[in-house]
């Protein structure tokens, strides 16, 4: 070998050794950034069924094995003293604070000052899931939160607590991960059972920090599962119903089975105008439906799909009119514009029967679905439209719960009609639609059809929701553009017949079935 290609070989050599050992160093010193492509697994749960007794020391053994793994959570968050004062039920006034002390007596005129910023603490709990510190709790636990801490047990004594950060949250399930800023050694880990298991009847065991009473424990039994609970608008999750006393503060905290397993997150309490606590009846989000989800929040992001339609049961006396042998799939009552189903072609009044190649059997089993699909992906859509068959190839939208939630409120806006009308056998007085009054609904500028004046109370139309200031764009399937031709075709429904409306509200339409009388 040459001298110049040893002195070459010799150079490479010495190099890649300089190399090796700097990443060494670098490692050692934590010099080395750390990927931000960490992945977590949705940690194993038990499926077992459950059997065994019962006794004396079961619960007393599921409350000195997992009170460890749950944490008091302290949450500090920024809100304006205008905001403090309507939350608390002020709201000035002759029924302001200084008048009920001082007895309404006259004080000076003060100049109105700007609202300032307080800082306000919530407190909640959580349960440690593994040994990196993540700790899952309610997402309305630590939401808008500018300080999360925690404390673990006995520590709340010594008024001890440990900075956290947030992870991801998922408001559809009100779920979030958050993490120990500071790793701690020896942390007791959650176990997870099958909340599809449970049934009726089954003891439960919430540990929690209700009002701030830390690590309390409670037992009950489940009393109902699948109870639909709404979480957002128009959103509604299927939850597990206990008796075990649950109070502000158990939010976030684990619902355990007979075995000591969490199978759900205690998220919400029944109560009315005279009760502030527990009065028997709470709810919890079923494990399963969180556990799958931990992957997608340790990224951040929840990722979820939407179509863009809003959908109702099949009405069991329509079926026929439907083209249905059985009371499956669900009725599209309002296509967004511009959505992945309006893209596609799906039109109101169809009746979703399979999505994605699966036989859809009701409304809240489609959402649920559709939910669950990858935005982006295309998926088939079989729908039954004038009693016939038909597939569409949809591509799937990504959910923006914030953007959905506020044209949801935008459409329960309504305007006063004009008071020429024409009654109608279904309980619904109809109007000529002027170009006033369509503006100020919200209608485009060329819409025809019959404005709903009136609607009587516990009539058909009200039981199906239809609305002063809904427009009446057709009525089965043909086009309405004057009260008296709305009149004839809905006289020519038969007594128990059902009939099929395309109905304009806030600028969007939606289907509605409504039976005749």
């Amino acid at each position: 070998m040459s001298s110049r290609k040893t002195t070459l070989f010799y150079s490479l050599l010495i190099a890649v050794a300089s190399l090796a050992v700097g990443m060494v160093i670098a490692s050692r010193l934590d010099l080395s950034p750390a990927s931000s492509a960490q992945t977590m697994a949705a940690p194993p749960m038990n499926s077992a069924p459950l059997s065994g007794p019962v006794d004396a020391s079961t619960f007393r053994n599921i409350a000195k094995a997992m009170s460890p793994a749950v944490v008091n959570i302290r949450s500090t968050s920024k809100q304006r003293a205008q905001e403090m004062t309507e939350f608390f039920g002020g709201g000035g006034g002759s029924d302001d604070l200084l008048e009920r002390f001082f007895g309404g007596q006259s004080r000076p005129q003060q100049r109105p000052r700007q609202p300032r910023e307080q800082e306000t603490q919530a407190a909640g709990t959580g349960f440690v899931i593994n040994k990196e510190g993540f700790i899952l709790t309610n997402n309305h636990v630590v939401e808008g939160a500018t300080k999360i801490e925690v404390s673990f047990f006995g520590e709340e004594r010594d008024d001890v607590y440990h900075e956290a950060r947030l992870v991801g949250r998922d408001p559809l399930t009100d779920s979030a991960l958050i993490q120990l800023v500071e790793p701690m050694p020896g942390l007791t880990e959650i176990k997870f059972g099958d909340s599809s298991k449970m049934e009726p009847g089954d003891w439960v065991v919430a540990i929690g920090n209700p009002f701030g009473l830390a690590h309390t424990v409670s037992v009950g039994v489940i009393s109902a599962t699948a109870r639909s609970f709404p979480i957002a608008e128009q959103r509604f999750a299927d939850v597990l119903q206990t008796d075990a006393a649950i109070n502000p503060g158990n939010s976030g905290g684990p619902l355990l089975n007979a075995r000591g397993e969490v199978i759900g997150i205690n998220t919400a309490i029944y109560t009315d105008s005279r009760q502030q606590g527990n009065i028997g009846i709470g709810f919890a989000i079923p494990i399963n439906s969180v556990r799958e989800l931990i992957p997608q929040l340790r990224t951040g992001k929840v990722s979820r799909g939407v179509i863009g339609v809003s959908v109702s049961a099949v009405p069991p006396d329509a079926l026929e009119e439907f083209g249905l042998k059985e009371r499956k799939g669900a009725v599209v009552r309002e296509v967004t514009r511009g959505g992945a189903a309006a893209k596609a072609g799906v039109e109101p009044g169809d009746v979703i029967i399979e999505f994605n190649g699966r036989s859809v059997k009701n409304r809240d089993e489609l959402v649920s679905t559709v939910v669950a699909t990858r935005p982006g992906s295309t998926v088939p859509v079989k729908v039954m439209r004038d009693r016939q068959e038909r597939t569409i190839n949809l591509t799937v939208g990504e959910l923006n719960l914030e953007e959905e939630g506020n044209r949801v409120a935008a459409t329960r806006e309504t305007a006063e009609p004009d008071d020429d009308a024409s009654t109608q056998g279904f309980g619904i007085t109809l109007s000529l639609l002027t170009s006033d009054v369509a503006k100020r609904l919200r209608a485009p500028g060329d819409t025809e059809g019959v404005l709903v004046s009136e609607v009587e109370p516990g009539s058909p139309a009200f039981r199906q929701g239809l609305a002063r200031g809904d427009i009446i764009l057709q009525v089965n399937r043909r086009s309405v553009k004057s009260p008296q031709e709305a009149s004839r075709a809905l006289g020519q429904v038969p007594s128990g017949g059902t009939a099929f409306l395309l109905v304009m509200r806030g600028g969007q339409e939606q289907f509605f079935t409504v039976r005749k009388e």
